[in-house]
């Protein structure tokens, strides 16, 4: 038997097990993405494997296969991916204040680590540790550009073993593809998408690349030394979005009428906000960060109820916006 298909069957034998009625082959086409005879040859092959199999029907006469204890089962590895999928879940929910879900998922993680192996559940956490150094992919709902598959699983192999990769970059000012290796550090998840990295060990500054404009991401052998001083969200706070500017980067003052403060407190617009209640009722919200136009977009949904204090250039942006005279595109 092939190591996929190996594979394939554990994962049918995890869900026999996990699952209270069992699995049937509708499961098992929907989770492994096979045709129904394909799922009807694993079934068998489950039954030659787990003789103990217990097998019944429901109303419907549709077949399932339930399975009790099963050692090569209970003492399995955990997989970074699985611990780094719930480690984001159990982040997101804490992000959107569903506190009652951030314990039942954190139960969930401690029982799942707590019953392998220590070496196992150790390596798996460190990998699970990079990842959400990278930020995650998927933290953030919303409106966003599509990243390619391929190329989130050589940036995942890339942070958990730190090695260069090779990408192909078309940047706005040169419209010509350019191939360069990077040393990723991390990722910024937004409407856009970027990849933090640096340019080798000649050039130690950060920089950002749009996910949407790498055509090709490949990894490669030769590894690099994580920079043990940087963090993530650290370096993410530059920006109020996603997108970073030197230029831009500066003290950003809003001002909320009566109406609406109420409301923007429950926001937290950055992560270094200072709130100031003034005594008409309004609120002030101040933090230092680049990214005018996507201050806009943001600003937009607040109507009248907002004013921009500072700085100056994001006034006329967002008058701009207002009046669907919009420069840039998302």
């Amino acid at each position: 038997m092939s190591f996929i298909k190996a594979r394939e069957l554990l994962r049918i034998a995890e869900m026999a097990k996990a699952r209270y009625r069992g699995v049937s082959l509708r499961d098992i086409m929907s989770e492994l993405s096979v045709n129904e005879r394909t799922a009807r040859r694993m079934a068998r092959e489950l039954e030659d494997l787990c003789p103990k199999v217990l097998i019944t029907e429901d109303e419907e006469r549709r077949r399932y296969w339930k399975l009790a204890q099963v050692p090569f089962i209970d003492h399995r590895v955990v997989h970074e991916k699985e611990l780094s999928a719930l480690d984001l879940a159990i982040r997101r929910a804490a992000r959107d204040g569903a506190e009652n879900e951030v314990a039942a998922l954190q139960s969930i993680r401690d029982h799942l680590v707590a019953s392998v192996p220590r070496v196992h559940a150790r390596s798996a956490e460190v990998s699970s540790e990079i990842m959400m150094l990278a930020n995650g992919f998927a933290c953030r709902p919303g409106p966003a550009t599509r990243i390619q598959k391929q190329h989130l699983e050589a940036l995942f192999n890339a942070l958990v073993h730190p090695s260069m990769v090779e990408i192909t970059y078309t940047s706005a000012r040169n419209p010509e593809p350019r191939t360069k290796r990077v040393e990723p550090h991390g990722v910024i998840v937004g409407t856009r998408h970027y990849l933090v990295a640096r340019d080798g060990p000649d050039d130690r500054q950060f920089k950002q690349y749009r996910l949407d404009r790498i055509s090709k991401i490949k990894g490669t052998a030769t590894l690099f030394v994580r920079d043990p001083d940087f963090d993530i969200e650290t370096y993410s706070t530059f920006a109020f979005g996603s997108y970073f500017s030197e230029q831009e980067h500066g003290l950003v003052r809003w001002r909320f009428t009566p109406h609406a403060a109420p409301v923007a407190r429950e926001f937290v617009f950055h992560p270094t906000q200072i709130l100031t209640d003034l005594p008409d009722g309004s609120l002030i919200v101040e933090f230092t960060a680049s990214g005018w136009v996507e201050m806009a977009w943001h600003l937009i949904i607040w109507g009248k109820d907002v004013e921009v204090l500072e700085p100056p250039e994001l006034t006329t942006i967002l008058d701009e916006v207002r009046r669907g005279e919009v420069k840039v595109l998302p």
